[in-house]
């Protein structure tokens, strides 16, 4: 296992070139969660907010896969004094954890990339925010808001996030323990594909519904909504129950193949971390000899 600052610096990476392939799914789902339909708007389009998606990516999945281990080692050995223990509870409350610490890192980042996504010139519907880029968008978000502005929101994230996480690194490795026990499968490619398909799945059924109302939040305008109850109970009292599984099927279309990616590539990230690590450290270990 990496270092915590080498398991950050390795989530974020493979986190990175995970949204640069799903992104466009993303702003597609924001697109149907809002009424909006994508159309004429090219590469650049479904690339909009692309800078702030990897700002985001970086936090998020820098906390959420770096803090992950050291929070449940620390509580498993408290618990049952041994760190090796695998404990259901544990692994989910970790990963709720390190999900939320990623959540309130990344949530100014978010805001600007749900609003740069959520504006089309070509199809204005609903409220549309006139950003250049993510700098120009936390700019008019200060000035007009003050700190407090940029986190519009940040209670549904941690939600949305903590869901999310709750369940993501402890299904992937739940799963990746039972394809080995009981399928013999080996460290590699196949266990990894097959572990982190189960994992997105889970993800998606789970956090899908706070993820609805964190991006109605985020792009309203004003105080439409008082909280993340009264924007659940307007959307299920206005639009039925299943508005707050709008959008899933490109929610999922984005998330599989995100986690997918994400986790796989962390493995190997955290491999050549590791490497790195190692060459370092004893380096350091014999000059000092």
């Amino acid at each position: 296992m990496s270092t915590t600052t080498g398991a950050f610096i390795a989530g974020g990476i493979a986190a990175c070139g995970a949204v640069t392939a799903t992104h466009p799914f993303e702003t597609v789902k924001i697109r149907m969660q809002l009424q909006v339909i994508l159309r004429n708007e090219g590469l650049r389009g479904i690339y909009r907010g692309i800078g702030c998606a990897y700002i985001y990516q970086v936090l998020l999945n820098g906390c959420r896969l770096g803090f992950y281990e050291p929070i449940r080692n620390t509580l498993t050995t408290l618990i049952f004094k041994d760190g090796n223990t695998q404990s259901l509870g544990v692994n989910v409350f970790s990963g709720a954890v390190s999900g939320i610490m990623g959540a309130v890192a990344g949530s100014p980042f978010f805001l600007v990339k749900t609003r740069l996504q959520s504006y089309s010139p070509f199809l204005p519907v609903g409220t549309q925010h006139t950003y250049r880029n993510a700098w120009d968008g936390m700019r008019k978000i200060h000035a007009a808001e003050g700190p407090r502005g940029l986190y519009r929101g940040v209670g549904a994230a941690m939600i949305r996030t903590g869901f999310g996480s709750s369940v993501q690194l402890p299904t992937y490795f739940f799963a990746k323990r039972r394809l080995m026990r009981h399928l013999g499968m080996e460290e590699g490619a196949p266990l990894h594909l097959a572990s982190s398909t189960a994992s997105g799945f889970v993800v998606c059924v789970v956090m899908h519904p706070p993820d609805t109302i964190m991006s109605r939040m985020y792009n309203q305008n004003g105080n439409l909504y008082q909280g993340v109850f009264d924007c659940l109970a307007k959307t299920i009292r206005t639009e039925g129950f299943f508005a707050i599984y709008k959008g899933f099927l490109p929610h999922l279309a984005r998330i599989l193949p995100h986690t997918i990616l994400t986790l796989t590539l962390a493995e190997q990230t955290n491999k050549l971390v590791r490497k790195v690590e190692d060459r370092f450290f004893s380096s350091a270990a014999m000059k000092t000899v």
